[in-house]
């Protein structure tokens, strides 16, 4: 997990860490919604076909509102943005979140909000899920004929779901939208079980090189330990202990102890999402 702020101070930092990623969280303000840096980023994103879900933070605040950040991500990002949860209560009432494929509340119980507890939608918030619901399956539907099927026969179930939301991320047309308040932990365990089963894993993604020794011969990399090894040095920082170097390994096995030769005979070209 490499987490940089996106602040414009840290420009070349989330340059480099978008450069070796499979998949990102484009974490949002709740209050202050989708900012110039928050352009920039998603500009970014797109330079190196990251595929994103969206997390709009700090709904415990005061003029929180994430249907309003997620218009913004369709209009001012030009985002097929697709709201997976609703909130419970916003502001200093915020609880938990629904969960629009389930079709379950979740709140966050504990000291710190670590135990997710799930229990019956609200009574009077069924209906808007259920209207929220509706939407959500228009528009993931549009990425699984299955699930188009299964929806005009009412059979719909939660595999086919994730499969559609799966298949449009990785495509990089669709983002899904999570929500909660990081700080209090509200809603971080749906957002970590969305990273699981929505972003690529290194097996989804196309990584290629070319062979400086060989006329610059296109080489397509594989996530193989015991294939030689490929990594990119991406971020160096000095500490007490000395220099410590941030690798992406690409494929083959790096071990401790073991010593690396920098032959420049590989230059690891931009990565190409597979499409699902």
């Amino acid at each position: 997990i490499i987490d940089t702020p996106g602040h414009v101070d840290f420009t070349i930092e989330v340059e480099r860490a978008l450069r070796v990623l499979d998949g990102a969280i484009l974490v949002l303000c709740g209050v202050a919604g989708v900012q110039s840096q928050s352009m920039t980023v998603d500009r970014q994103m797109k330079r190196y076909r990251v595929p994103r879900i969206a997390f709009i933070n700090k709904l415990d605040r005061s003029g929180a509102d994430p249907t309003k950040v997620t218009h913004q991500l369709r209009e001012k990002l030009g985002h097929n943005a697709v709201m997976m949860q609703l909130p419970i209560g916003l502001e200093g009432e915020h609880e938990g979140i629904v969960d629009l494929v389930r079709m379950k509340a979740v709140y966050f119980e504990g000291a710190s909000g670590e135990t997710p507890v799930e229990k019956d939608i609200p009574a009077d918030m069924q209906a808007a899920a259920e209207n929220a619901r509706e939407r959500m399956l228009d528009a993931v539907s549009m990425f699984s004929d299955e699930l188009m099927e299964a929806i005009l026969e009412e059979n719909v179930n939660e595999e086919m779901i994730h499969q559609a939301v799966r298949a449009g991320t990785l495509s990089m047309d669709l983002t899904p939208v999570f929500m909660g308040s990081a700080y209090k932990n509200k809603g971080v365990q749906p957002l970590l079980d969305a990273v699981t089963r929505y972003l690529p894993s290194p097996l989804d993604v196309r990584n290629n090189a070319v062979d400086l020794s060989n006329d610059e011969a296109e080489i397509q990399l594989k996530s193989d330990p015991d294939q030689p090894l490929v990594a990119l040095a991406f971020k160096l920082e000095d500490t007490r202990y000395g220099q410590l170097t941030y690798l992406r390994v690409y494929q083959g096995t790096v071990g401790k102890g073991d010593t690396i030769y920098n032959l420049s005979l590989i230059h690891i070209s931009e990565p190409t999402r597979l499409r699902r």
